[in-house]
């Protein structure tokens, strides 16, 4: 009994003492603490006590031993797959249905750490969906997010009421592409005494059973939204994550992505709210459900009559039966860090994002409080060389990188802590043309998983080339002055022969060519290297720079003029420049009224209302999972004052989104990615492995960057890039620089294992290469003990470091760069412009809903790798524990050496090699014990 207790005190104490200064072995060998603390000196009992000081020496021993045991063991552990289709899933659940459906089997990929985000829902064993007409009519899955405990009704299977369930906010308008039937998608219901009886419901509707009632929908606050409940206060159709038609195909099978949403993106729902019962405080947990509907009426008969639909309302008695409900864990929203402590600003890279506020939740117990303020790159340099004092700095490029701009005199120190890239990712659903052959036409409804791109497609796109971007400049044989130039291009990407030469499938599909689809890509607001990076990789292709010069490609599609690299050929007189450009502009002035809309001839739309911005690319990765382009594509002449107004997401079964995303906020939401063409001529899927292989081309002198142009490596994708942390140490505090110097080396060591917990690294990201955390683990010890001149009041050592210049550590992948000194100073005074005001850390987050740090701050996305290296960490931890607790208690014998421990999968870990101590350590042993 005495074993597992001293261990679990050596673990408390190490978590309290959890401090870079103690991890690090310079400070270790310095502390003063440790060096000439008196009373562990001359401590009697430990001065004549043989037995307790053996015991003390073996501990120590056994524990460090153990410990680099764990480590070995937890870098050794492969990175999680980046993809949605190929994630890991270490919480998947799968249920059983029943009665009618109990052949089938319903898998949800993560049901644990969840945040905002989307998993997989599949499912066997059921029967093909068919169609009355446009309309779902037998066999078709709905799924649902609802909170509550358990209602008792299907023992079971444990589930929520129907009252408390997010569902039902179909179009109340605009319905004739819907597939609905008007009560199969909302809360209505038809009342009967006897749900058996070709009735809906037992309860509700009573009042008059001739007329629709409707099921309330209960707030976990308590609000009850009785009627109206299709467009309430609380969800609506823009809002709702609810599924409400999902097909099963021909071999009895389907998949859904569902976004799973938090109290943040669902106040009422409340998931993940902090809730405190019997003493024990806890993110609060909800539920996944789902109804399958079949090929039974409501009275339990087949349908008799085909030509109409009468599957009813979900959450409607007869249908709740057959619910199948999931328990969904939630990361806390909320505060995750204890109030009160001091908060070191960071700004910078959205591309570090999810990996900042996974990393904060492990930093929170140590009594570490980063705020992180997302800014784009560019600003972010200029933010950091102005005000030295605002804090550590995320970015892929060196201060005074950017035209015009210069380096700040004295140190400033790089530490790589991220790698991961842009993505395009996308929502596509297949919509077989008339006459398609049978095996397209089977895989009708269900998602394209693959694409490939090449950099002149995706220029096509960017400069809004496709004849229906500027939408309604060509319509039928009339071209609008100045577009003659797209009366001949293909209406979008799907019907581009490129692009079908390179996805034959498309030959066979169906797609409404419209902004709202294929004619451009989803894109952020604002200068990012993300941008920069996706122009170089254009601009490394030579088909592509040709095409931006005004060569039509092999079928004759033509650039739009307006982003012409030739200036005889852009009507502004000026050429478009991608080489300076970082942002995604949409340069072609083309207004008009959209056609169709019976707007006023006043009410004219132009490019960037017919392709909105999205804040940030997280915000584009959720509305493309959502399937909605932000587009107010339908005039309201009863809005009071009329308007535009967004007809909310695309219809089921034929949705087409298509973004520009990075690569965790792709897998978060569960997007598909596309392969694109690196300058090797291969297609290339993001992945930790295609990441890891585009850092080994990474170059430069100070930071090394990963470009398109020499990512050659065959495997290497080609919008990889790596992420440095920048810190001007001479313009903080020691305090400050002590902070920051422990959040790199959690960066550079946990913050590197891959997995959902708390402090992992979240998908889309591959871990770093050894070598470069190696270089943060040697930029924050640089940090740690910076000797250099400062302007914050700090006084600098007498071994302060002469020489003026900035120092640049971690700057190279695969030994391409070059790196400082350790402790690199200056002579004289560094100055702070500004005063060093600082950055103020957001209060919001610069997405949709939440708040920065409280939406994720407890762990991103999908679940741990499915392969026994999952357990590298808590199993080194453990042994190391054990090794170093259990060596004082493990009787008077000599242990035998090397001592070994079996693994899972019948590996094995050595823990303390066989060794001779040094002379002067083998003097503190009793005779004979050397």
């Amino acid at each position: 009994m005495r074993l597992p207790r001293h261990a679990m005190l050596l673990r408390n104490a190490l978590a309290r003492r959890n401090s870079p200064v103690l991890r690090n072995a310079q400070a270790r060998r310095n502390a003063p603490a440790l060096r000439n603390a008196p009373v562990l000196r001359n401590a009697p009992v430990l001065r004549n006590a043989p037995v307790l000081r053996n015991a003390l020496v073996r501990l120590v021993a056994g524990a460090a031993a153990g410990a680099l045991a764990g480590l070995a063991v937890a870098q050794a552990a492969p990175a999680a797959p980046l993809g949605a289709g190929g994630t890991a899933t270490g919480s998947a659940v799968t249920v059983s249905g029943r009665g009618e459906f109990k052949d089938m089997r319903f898998t949800v990929s993560q049901t644990t750490h969840l945040t905002s985000q989307a998993v997989k829902v599949s499912w066997t064993g059921g029967a093909p969906t068919s169609f009355a007409g446009t309309l779902f009519d037998t066999d078709f899955v709905q799924i649902m997010q609802c909170w509550g405990d358990d209602d008792g009704t299907v023992p079971s299977n444990p589930g929520p009421p129907r009252t408390q369930c997010q569902y039902g906010a179909s179009p109340t308008t605009d319905r004739g592409n819907w597939p609905g039937n008007g009560q199969d998608d909302t809360r209505q219901v038809f009342y009967s005494a006897d749900p058996t009886n070709y009735g809906q419901d037992d309860r509700y509707g009573a009042a008059n059973p001739s007329a629709p009632g409707e099921v309330p929908f209960k707030s976990v606050d308590g609000t009850v939204i009785t009627t109206g409940t299709q467009n309430n206060a609380l969800f609506n159709r823009n809002t709702t994550n609810e599924v409400d038609f999902a097909r099963t195909g021909a071999d009895g099978t389907g998949q859904e992505y569902f976004e799973v949403q938090t109290a943040n993106e669902a106040p009422h729902l409340g998931c993940g709210m902090p809730v405190t019962r019997d003493g024990v405080t806890k993110p609060r947990s909800c539920w996944l459900v789902i109804v399958p509907q079949g090929h039974l009426d409501l009275d339990g008969k087949p349908y008799a009559d085909h030509s109409q639909v009468n599957a009813g309302s979900p959450v409607s008695s007869t249908n709740w039966k057959n619910r199948v409900a999931i328990p969904l864990g939630f990361n806390t929203v909320g505060a995750n860090c204890a109030l009160g402590a001091k908060e070191r600003p960071t700004l910078g890279s959205e591309l570090a994002a999810d990996a900042m506020t996974s990393w904060q939740a492990a930093l929170c117990p140590a009594g570490k409080v980063y705020g992180y303020t997302q800014l784009g790159e560019p600003d972010t340099r200029a933010r950091l060389t102005a005000e030295g004092a605002s804090g550590l700095a995320l970015t892929t490029r060196a201060l005074g990188a950017d035209p015009g701009t210069t380096a700040p005199s004295g140190t400033t120190t790089y530490a790589p802590v991220a790698l991961s890239g842009a993505v395009i990712g996308f929502t596509i659903e297949r919509r077989p043309r008339a006459g398609a052959p049978d095996h397209i036409r089977e895989l009708a409804g269900t998602k394209v998983e693959s694409i490939r791109l090449t950099p002149r497609l995706v220029a096509k796109l960017l400069t809004e080339s496709y004849r229906n971007s500027p939408w309604g400049a060509v319509i039928g044989d009339t071209t609008a002055k100045g577009y003659g130039w797209a009366k001949d291009n293909p209406a979008g990407l799907a019907s581009d022969p490129e692009f079908v030469d390179l996805n034959p499938e498309f030959a066979y599909l169906s797609v409404a060519e419209t902004p709202a689809t294929d004619t451009d890509l989803l894109t952020s607001l604002g200068h990012t290297d993300t941008a920069r990076a996706l122009w170089r990789w254009i601009l490394a292709d030579k088909e592509a720079r040709q095409f931006l010069n005004g060569v039509s490609d092999d079928y004759g599609m033509r650039v739009n003029p307006y982003y012409s690299t030739n200036a005889d050929l852009n009507p502004t007189g000026a050429p478009f420049d991608p080489s300076a450009t970082d942002d995604y502009p949409k340069s072609d002035p083309w207004c008009t009224v959209p056609p169709g809309t019976d707007a006023p001839a006043d009410q004219k739309q132009c490019m960037t209302d017919f392709h909105p911005y999205v804040a940030d690319m997280h915000s584009g990765a959720l509305h493309t999972r959502r399937a909605d382009t932000l587009w107010k594509s339908s005039w309201d002449a009863l809005a009071n004052p009329p308007a535009y107004k967004s007809t909310g997401p695309q219809t089921v079964g034929s949705r087409f989104v298509i973004t520009v995303t990075d690569a965790a906020s792709a897998a978060r939401y569960g997007l598909q990615t596309a392969e694109l063409r690196n300058t090797a001529g291969r297609f290339v899927a993001p992945s930790a492995g295609s990441l890891t292989e585009a850092a080994k081309g990474a170059s430069g002198t100070g930071v090394a960057e990963i470009t398109p142009e020499n990512a050659k490596a065959k495997g290497a994708y080609p919008l990889a890039q790596l992420v440095y942390a920048a810190v001007r140490p001479g313009s903080l505090k020691a305090d400050a620089r002590k902070d920051y110097a422990a959040l790199l080396t959690y960066a550079a060591g946990g913050g590197q294992v891959s997995g959902a917990d708390p402090g992992r690294l979240p998908a889309g990201y591959a871990p770093l290469p050894q070598a470069l955390r190696s270089r943060t683990a040697h930029a924050a010890d640089a940090l740690l003990h910076y000797t250099g001149p400062t302007t914050t009041g700090d006084t600098p050592s007498a071994s302060g470091g002469s020489g003026g210049g900035s120092e640049t550590l971690g700057t190279g992948a695969g030994g391409t760069g070059t790196g400082g000194t350790a402790a690199g100073g200056g002579t004289g005074t560094e100055s702070a412009p500004g005063g060093g005001a600082g950055a103020t850390p957001s209060t919001r987050a610069s997405y949709d809903g939440g708040k920065a740090l409280q939406t994720t701050a407890a762990g991103n996305t999908p679940a741990d790798p499915a392969n026994p290296l999952r357990y590298a960490v808590p199993v080194g931890a453990a042994l190391g524990a054990a090794a170093g607790v259990g060596a004082p208690f493990a009787g008077g014998s000599r242990p035998r050496l090397p001592l070994r421990v079996p693994l899972p999968g019948g590996r094995t870990v050595t823990l303390v090699p066989e060794f001779t101590l040094p002379e002067r350590l083998r003097r503190l042993l009793p005779p004979g014990r050397g």
